[in-house]
């Protein structure tokens, strides 16, 4: 009786070891799922003024700087879900006043490739986001900002726009002042 118990518990400890990498993925999955795609970004030029004066935030062109290798839908996508991310956070968008313009190129895009399905997904696009006085043209501040997925969830255009609409609204956010 004791030898089938011991058996029974070395086999489940053995179960447990061998689906490890198994287990980790499903728990990243889950809450890859339930976060969505991630966006960050490195400032490269602070602002030049106190964005205080500025009460509305638009978004300008983000083109494709990438050699044609940006997908058309994610050029399509990025302005509305920028725009949706700017309304969650309470910036000033469709306002009346003085407009700091998002604009923009994507320096880079990737695809997961079928090695990294095996691995656990990769996939991000890389942006060089400009925040512009509409009024005069002058560049205020910029920043590399990044869309990137890393579950099987979140990969796809739209997810990836989602990412980096992420990090470019967490860039201005941590810039402009809160509301009182």
């Amino acid at each position: 009786m004791k030898r089938m118990r011991m058996a029974m518990v070395v086999a489940l400890i053995g179960a447990g070891v061998l689906s490890g990498g198994c287990l980790g993925r499903a728990v990243k999955e889950g809450f890859g799922a339930a976060t969505g795609a991630k966006g960050v970004y490195a400032q490269t030029q602070a602002p030049a003024v106190d964005l205080r004066m500025y009460e509305n935030i638009e978004v300008g062109a983000i083109t494709d700087g990438f050699s044609g290798k940006t997908p058309h839908q994610l050029l399509a996508i990025l302005p509305t879900k920028i725009v949706e991310q700017l309304q969650s956070k309470k910036l000033p968008t469709g306002a009346s006043g003085k407009t700091l313009v998002i604009q923009g190129k994507i320096i880079y895009y990737e695809k997961a490739g079928i090695t990294g399905q095996a691995f656990g997904p990769f996939e991000e696009v890389v942006s060089e986001i400009q925040l512009v006085d509409k009024d005069s043209g002058t560049v205020v501040a910029v920043a590399n900002c990044i869309g990137r997925s890393t579950t099987t969830m979140n990969q796809g255009v739209k997810k990836k726009a989602e990412g980096l609409a992420k990090g470019i609204v967490k860039w201005i956010r941590k810039l402009y002042p809160k509301q009182e």
